[in-house]
Formats: C-alpha cells, sequence, structure tokens
C-alpha cells in the first residue's frame, strides 16, 4: 500500500492526521504483513480517524463495522434476501419442468445474498481498510465470528458456502476499553496504544486544519484541550471537538478565547449537564482559561524548541 514508512508518514500528513515514528512504523508492518491492528484509547483520542487517514492515504475507501451491544454475524457478515429469494420462486415455479434441486442451489447464490461490512471488504477488488469500530461493545462471543476472517481471510457462511478475499483488507479494530479484547485476536494483531495527544502535537493538528491562522491560535487551541481534559470531565473533549472549536472560533472572527465569552462557549464545550454546571461555577471558567493560557505556552515553547 505504501513506497516507505516515510511515504506513509507524508501520506497520513497529507490526509490531516499527525502520527508519532511508532504508529507510523507499526502501521506500515502491518499493511506490508496483512496484519490487523488493534487500537485502544480513551474515547475522541484519534483512533478512529486513523483508520481514515490510513484509507485517504492509501487512496482507497473504508468499510465500517460499528459495533455495539446486540450486535450479530448478521449484521456483521449479512443475509438472504428472503423478500427476493419468495419473488424468485413465485416467478419459476410457474414454469413447466423445474428443477428443484437447481433452484435451491440457485437461491441460496450470492446474487441473493446481502453483504455486511465483513463480507463487503473481502470482495473488493482492491484493498480496502476494514474498521472494526468499538468492538469493546461486544461480548467474547462475537469477537470469535473475526477469528476465521483475521486469520485466513476468508468466511464461511451457512448454506452460502466460504468466500475468499479478492482482496485482503488492512484491518484496524478499536477499543475504549470498557472491556477487554480476548487474547485470540489480541495474538493476531498489532497492538498501538492511543492516547490524546501532547500539547505541542495537538497544535500541528490544529495547523494543518487551520493554516491561516497564527502559531499562538495553535498553541491556544490545544493549550485549552489539555485544560479541558484535566478537569476530570465527564465527556472530555476530543481532537475532533477541538478542530470544531477552532473553526468555529474562525467564523466568530476572534482567535482568542477570554472568560466573557464563557456562556456563548459553553454549547462547544460541555456536551453533559454536570460538564455544563462544573464549567458555570464561579470562577470557574476563568481558571479554566488561565490553565490553559499556561499550557499553550508550553506548547509554544516546545514547538519553537
Amino acid at each position: 500500500m505504501f513506497l516507505s514508512i516515510e511515504d506513509l508518514g507524508e501520506r497520513l500528513r497529507a490526509a490531516g492526521y499527525i502520527a508519532d515514528p511508532v504508529a507510523t512504523t507499526t502501521v506500515y508492518l502491518a499493511a506490508e504483513l496483512h496484519k490487523p491492528v488493534l487500537l485502544e484509547g480513551p474515547a475522541g483520542s484519534g483512533k478512529t480517524q486513523l483508520a481514515y487517514a490510513v484509507a485517504e492515504a492509501a487512496g482507497t475507501g473504508v468499510e465500517r463495522l460499528q459495533c455495539y451491544e446486540g450486535v450479530n454475524e448478521e449484521k456483521a457478515i449479512g443475509s438472504f434476501d428472503e423478500a427476493l429469494q419468495r419473488l424468485c420462486l413465485e416467478l419459476k415455479s410457474k414454469s413447466d419442468g423445474m428443477d428443484w434441486e437447481s433452484l435451491q442451489t440457485e437461491l441460496h447464490g450470492q446474487q441473493f445474498f446481502s453483504a455486511g461490512p465483513l463480507l463487503r471488504a473481502l470482495q473488493c477488488e482492491k484493498p480496502c481498510v476494514l474498521l472494526i469500530d468499538e468492538l469493546d461493545k461486544v461480548d467474547h462471543a462475537f469477537e470469535a465470528t473475526l477469528l476465521e476472517l483475521l486469520s485466513v481471510w476468508q468466511l464461511s457462511i451457512p448454506k452460502l458456502g466460504t468466500i475468499r478475499a479478492r482482496s485482503i483488507p488492512f484491518v484496524v479494530l478499536t477499543s475504549n476499553e470498557e472491556r477487554r479484547i480476548g487474547d485470540p485476536l489480541r495474538r493476531r494483531s498489532f497492538y498501538l496504544r492511543v492516547e490524546h495527544p501532547a500539547a505541542e502535537r495537538e497544535a500541528e493538528i490544529v495547523a494543518l486544519r487551520t493554516p491561516d491562522s497564527s502559531r499562538e491560535f495553535h498553541a491556544g487551541m490545544a493549550g485549552l484541550a489539555k485544560a479541558l481534559r484535566g478537569w476530570s470531565m465527564e465527556k472530555p473533549p476530543s481532537v475532533s471537538e477541538i478542530l470544531d472549536l477552532a473553526q468555529a472560533l474562525k467564523v466568530l472572527g476572534t482567535e482568542q478565547i477570554t472568560p466573557e465569552m464563557r456562556d456563548v462557549l459553553l454549547p462547544l464545550l460541555a456536551k453533559t449537564e454536570a460538564d455544563r454546571r462544573k464549567l458555570l461555577l464561579r470562577d470557574g471558567f476563568a481558571s479554566l482559561i488561565y490553565d490553559a493560557q499556561q499550557y499553550s505556552a508550553e506548547a509554544l515553547r516546545g514547538n519553537t524548541a
């Protein structure tokens, strides 16, 4: 998928994702060796975005399986279209000399099977990125359905048969650590810990999205992010939410957050009632801005160094 580790790093950056050397090397090796990458870390730290950045860097698409409690093989792999099967059966039953055995085989062919994201990923003509997002929301039984795919790049589907990969996807598994991912999947994957970025790196990320803004603005956004995440909020801001805030400030025509802007910015900063009340406490928002300014100064010194 990529010419070299350096080539991958440049392409990821062009896609708006700044990866550290360890992450870049791990992704490159996983692509070369056809190994899944398991990304673990807090919500909003950029795990999902890495999958999309790899896809953009490789010039391919993403097949995404969004996991949730109760997701099953039918949602992940696909199912037969029973309505289409019945229609075909009704039409052919009216003809003379129908071969029932051949019809049964036909009804269980791929033309009557509605593929889910796992199967679609295997059927791509060129390798895609298969994102299995928030795997920690499902149980170990569902994890077991992934083992065949990740071991031999095929899926055994009742009545349909064994479907082998036309191309081997680049697989990204993400977890917010609501529960521990099982050892069988861990053994098959390369592991990356993904934390919220340091202030210096987040300033670089903001700079990629707002290149016309000043270094002070980029550092200010990074400093605010670090301050918010250090406030023990119920819902600390993700990287993407900080980028949204940066864009909002540009729309408002300002590059500096002041304590007087509290009420205007609360809907962007606080995503739960508990967090909103916390920022409304007397001197709370002013203290937050003070902390952000200190972190911003650190980020500027770090980038200068």
